[in-house]
């Protein structure tokens, strides 16, 4: 529908952006704070903060102790698998009913559809990439260049930490950058010892505590962001009442709100962007009222495509026009390929024996990494893959295993449960996938959803190039184990679908060259230069660290380089 005069007038704004998540929401409040006249775009419900109503649940107010009906589970066996998904925090995510998509191949796609999306239930680990991580890539040869560079993102990813709020220790790592940190959660005793025992028996590896977006201290910025202190319950995806963590509605949208300049549209799932082929620019985008199904245009200047990865993709494929048939930007046939994501399936567990005079208290919300050691300034000769990979680890004393072979019942099994168990170890990596052609989503041409869009159709596998470097994780994972002291080591591969480490990435890549790529070094569309995307849609290659931090230092950048151009009439 075309809307002309006052109506029109009524739906126009500097800015849109599309998406209110840890994108989303981080671009919306750098535009506002510039004086941007931005409306977000969000197709779930509406969530303020503090409307959690889980988080301060005590164990016994949980019925059946947070497990769903196996009924539930059934029907929903994408979501089912997610770590975070339960009882108390169902009313966050997107059951597979609800919005179905085609796998061509196993893709277990999580979704969180609400306003501040999975910023309400991520995991909030993340880390700075480095310089290795930007230039490797175009050294080694899987893939285009990245058209940035980490001098050129290390400003952002500082204004971005020291606004949210980075947990972290001064490592002084250069191929894992230090960041703008509040103190760091303290490792266990066991942790102490596998970092001693790591570092001296090797010189290229170390072991380092997590860096988070979790306040361990309270800085005056996040006074005037109305937050608390982080008091490591570790219950964050219920939603933090203290605004401890960063979230979109604890942290960007309540700021963005202030300065008078957002104005937030729940329920609203965008079908397209609007094409002006005279002007050769965006105007606007269509967007489908989630619950009456109704259509309604919106207008801006500029646009940000921030849904998440996948969702990007599908409303950039979806925007059609004569002189886009493919979808807005796709001359170079490169939008919705090169999806990447995370392998994750190397897993290694042992027991370590001693330190049973000690324990821990509180639940921590982060744990030890040990930073990428193969692959990392070069490629190793020694190596039969390309890309890195880093290993979370951590030790814990869990009750349980105290009780899983006991003979004991009732009350006396309840007294062995409740004291500590032996210490175990655990390993995990996160390793880089390869930008593939082949890994691909493209839209149905059948099948659609339930407001008319077609379904997106997901084509993204493992290559041999992820078997041999998770086989690479196993051997030396194995043996840095053994020289900690510790037993009965298992190895082993889980097998789990990609996108069941949420971390999916590419689909419309940066890149220097036009003919490879669809955004340049500003996020902008090649060919459409007033579309920005900025979410994990636009990251040209996926390294091994927890992406979000690189997102959002990505989304404030291109959010100042926005409302320059349009303070210069450019856009």
């Amino acid at each position: 529908m075309n809307i002309t005069g006052k109506a029109k007038e009524d739906r126009s704004y500097d800015a849109i952006v599309i998406g209110s998540g840890v994108t989303g929401g981080y671009a919306a409040m750098e535009l506002c704070d510039l004086g941007v006249k931005t409306l977000v775009l969000e197709r779930g419900r509406p969530v303020k903060h503090g409307d959690y109503p889980t988080a301060t649940l005590d164990p016994w107010e949980i019925p059946n102790a947070g497990h769903l009906p196996q009924e539930m589970l059934d029907r929903n066996p994408v979501i089912a698998r997610c770590y975070a998904y339960d009882k108390t925090t169902e009313h966050f995510f997107v059951k597979d009913e609800e919005q179905p998509y085609i796998q061509e191949k196993p893709f277990d796609w999580i979704r969180s559809y609400q306003e501040g999306g999975k910023s309400l239930v991520w995991a909030r680990g993340c880390q700075r990439w480095s310089k290795y991580d930007f230039d490797g890539p175009g050294r080694d040869g899987f893939s285009i260049e990245w058209p940035i560079t980490y001098d050129e993102i290390a400003p952002w990813y500082s204004r971005v930490e020291t606004f949210v709020g980075w947990s972290g220790n001064k490592d002084g790592l250069e191929h894992f950058p230090d960041g703008e940190f509040l103190p760091p959660f303290e490792m266990n005793c066991v942790e102490k010892h596998m970092k001693q025992a790591i570092e001296s028996s090797y010189d290229d590896r170390y072991l380092i505590q997590g860096r988070c977006a979790h306040l361990t201290e309270v800085k005056d910025i996040h006074r005037q962001q109305g937050r608390g202190q982080c008091v490591a319950r570790n219950l964050c995806q219920r939603g933090c009442p203290y605004g401890a963590y960063f979230s979109s509605n604890s942290v960007t949208l309540p700021w963005a709100k202030k300065t008078g300049n957002l104005t937030i549209r729940t329920h609203s799932v965008v079908h397209s962007i609007i094409y002006d082929e005279e002007n050769e620019k965006a105007t606007g985008v269509r967007v489908i009222d989630a619950n009456t199904k109704e259509m309604t245009e919106y207008y801006a200047r500029t646009i940000f495509v921030n849904a998440a990865c996948l969702n990007s993709n599908m409303i950039l494929l979806n925007s059609k026009s004569n002189r886009f048939p493919d979808g807005l930007g796709n001359d170079s046939g490169a939008l919705g390929r090169y999806v990447g994501f995370h392998n994750y399936r190397g897993r290694i567990t042992a027991s370590i024996e001693g330190f049973d005079d000690h324990y821990f208290y509180g639940r921590r919300p982060t744990g030890p990494i040990i930073p990428p050691f193969r692959n990392v300034y070069q490629q190793d000769a020694d190596a039969d893959f390309q890309g890195k990979y880093l290993i979370s680890t951590g030790a814990s004393r869990p009750a349980w295993t105290r009780g899983v072979r006991s003979e004991n019942i009732g009350a006396d099994l309840i007294e062995e449960m409740q004291q500590p168990g032996q210490w175990r170890v655990n390993m995990r990596m996160s390793g880089e996938v390869i930008p593939e052609y082949d890994n691909h989503v493209r839209l149905s041409e059948t099948e659609t959803d339930d407001w008319g869009m077609p379904q997106l159709v997901i084509s993204i596998d493992y290559t041999e190039n992820d078997v041999k470097m998770m086989e690479d994780f196993l051997e030396h994972g194995v043996e840095m184990l053994e020289r900690i002291g510790c037993k009965d080591i298992r190895a082993f591969d889980n097998n789990q679908a990609p996108g069941l480490d949420i971390h999916e990435m590419g689909g419309a890549r940066m890149g220097k060259d036009p003919a490879t790529s669809v955004l340049n070094k500003w996020n902008q569309v090649h060919s459409c230069k007033n579309v920005f995307v900025t979410d994990g849609a636009c990251m040209t290659t996926v390294s091994t660290q927890n992406p979000s931090l690189t997102f959002m230092a990505i989304s404030a950048r291109a959010a100042h380089h926005a409302a320059d151009e349009m303070k210069k009439g450019n856009l």
